[in-house]
Protein backbone atom coordinates (compact mmCIF):
# COMPACT_ATOMS: atom_id res chain seq x y z
CA UNK A 1 0.00 0.00 0.00
CA UNK A 2 1.23 3.39 -1.20
CA UNK A 3 2.51 5.98 2.24
CA UNK A 4 -0.48 8.55 0.70
CA UNK A 5 -3.17 5.34 0.63
CA UNK A 6 -1.66 4.39 4.32
CA UNK A 7 -2.00 8.12 5.25
CA UNK A 8 -5.82 8.31 4.16
CA UNK A 9 -6.73 5.40 5.69
CA UNK A 10 -5.37 6.16 8.67
CA UNK A 11 -7.01 9.42 8.57
CA UNK A 12 -10.30 7.99 8.14
CA UNK A 13 -9.62 5.88 11.13
CA UNK A 14 -8.65 8.34 13.59
CA UNK A 15 -11.40 10.53 12.21
CA UNK A 16 -14.14 7.23 13.39
CA UNK A 17 -12.27 6.47 16.21
CA UNK A 18 -13.08 6.93 19.78
CA UNK A 19 -9.82 8.02 22.48
CA UNK A 20 -9.20 5.00 23.05
CA UNK A 21 -8.60 3.25 19.91
CA UNK A 22 -6.82 6.26 18.66
CA UNK A 23 -4.49 5.82 21.98
CA UNK A 24 -4.40 1.79 21.30
CA UNK A 25 -3.49 2.51 17.71
CA UNK A 26 -1.40 4.77 18.00
CA UNK A 27 0.56 3.00 20.52
CA UNK A 28 0.94 -0.09 18.78
CA UNK A 29 2.79 2.31 15.80
CA UNK A 30 4.98 3.58 18.29
CA UNK A 31 6.13 -0.25 19.35
CA UNK A 32 6.47 -0.89 15.90
CA UNK A 33 8.78 1.61 15.54
CA UNK A 34 6.34 3.24 12.48
CA UNK A 35 5.65 6.02 14.31
CA UNK A 36 8.52 8.18 17.08
CA UNK A 37 6.71 9.40 20.28
CA UNK A 38 6.90 12.59 19.51
CA UNK A 39 4.64 11.97 16.03
CA UNK A 40 2.49 10.16 18.08
CA UNK A 41 1.65 13.14 20.45
CA UNK A 42 1.26 15.79 17.56
CA UNK A 43 -1.12 12.98 15.84
CA UNK A 44 -3.28 12.87 19.19
CA UNK A 45 -3.02 16.27 19.57
CA UNK A 46 -3.97 17.07 16.29
CA UNK A 47 -7.03 14.13 16.47
CA UNK A 48 -8.18 15.81 19.51
CA UNK A 49 -8.43 19.54 17.90
CA UNK A 50 -10.35 17.81 14.82
CA UNK A 51 -12.64 16.41 17.48
CA UNK A 52 -13.51 19.62 19.36
CA UNK A 53 -14.09 21.22 16.05
CA UNK A 54 -16.48 19.01 15.02
CA UNK A 55 -17.83 18.66 18.23
CA UNK A 56 -18.50 22.33 18.09
CA UNK A 57 -19.33 22.55 14.47
CA UNK A 58 -21.89 19.90 15.26
CA UNK A 59 -23.26 21.78 18.18
CA UNK A 60 -23.30 25.07 15.74
CA UNK A 61 -25.41 22.86 13.26
CA UNK A 62 -27.60 21.19 16.54
CA UNK A 63 -28.82 24.97 17.65
CA UNK A 64 -29.52 26.16 14.24
CA UNK A 65 -31.60 23.20 13.33
CA UNK A 66 -33.56 23.93 16.85
CA UNK A 67 -33.96 27.50 15.92
CA UNK A 68 -35.60 26.78 12.63
CA UNK A 69 -37.75 24.58 14.47
CA UNK A 70 -38.85 26.99 17.38
CA UNK A 71 -39.22 29.95 14.39
CA UNK A 72 -41.24 27.10 12.37
CA UNK A 73 -43.53 26.54 15.08
CA UNK A 74 -43.82 30.16 16.44
CA UNK A 75 -42.67 28.57 20.12
CA UNK A 76 -41.92 31.31 22.65
CA UNK A 77 -38.17 31.11 23.67
CA UNK A 78 -36.51 31.41 27.36
CA UNK A 79 -35.61 34.54 26.62
CA UNK A 80 -39.37 35.70 25.32
CA UNK A 81 -41.37 34.07 28.39
CA UNK A 82 -38.65 36.33 30.44
CA UNK A 83 -39.24 39.50 29.36
CA UNK A 84 -43.38 38.66 29.60
CA UNK A 85 -42.98 37.61 32.74
CA UNK A 86 -40.96 41.00 33.40
CA UNK A 87 -43.37 43.06 31.66
CA UNK A 88 -46.26 41.27 33.87
CA UNK A 89 -44.47 42.07 36.92
CA UNK A 90 -44.46 46.01 35.86
CA UNK A 91 -47.97 45.77 34.70
CA UNK A 92 -48.84 44.23 38.31
CA UNK A 93 -46.88 47.02 40.15
CA UNK A 94 -48.52 50.13 38.43
CA UNK A 95 -51.56 48.34 38.62
CA UNK A 96 -51.38 48.31 42.21
CA UNK A 97 -50.07 51.83 42.79
CA UNK A 98 -53.27 52.95 40.85
CA UNK A 99 -55.41 51.04 43.11
CA UNK A 100 -53.49 52.55 46.03
CA UNK A 101 -53.93 55.74 44.64
CA UNK A 102 -57.87 55.60 44.29
CA UNK A 103 -58.33 54.21 47.79
CA UNK A 104 -56.66 56.82 49.49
Amino acid sequence: MSILKKGLAFGLGLALASKEQVEKLIDELVKKGELSLEESKDIIEQWKQQTDERKAELQRIVREQIKQVIDKFDLVTKDELQQLEQRIRRLEEKLEEKLEEKED
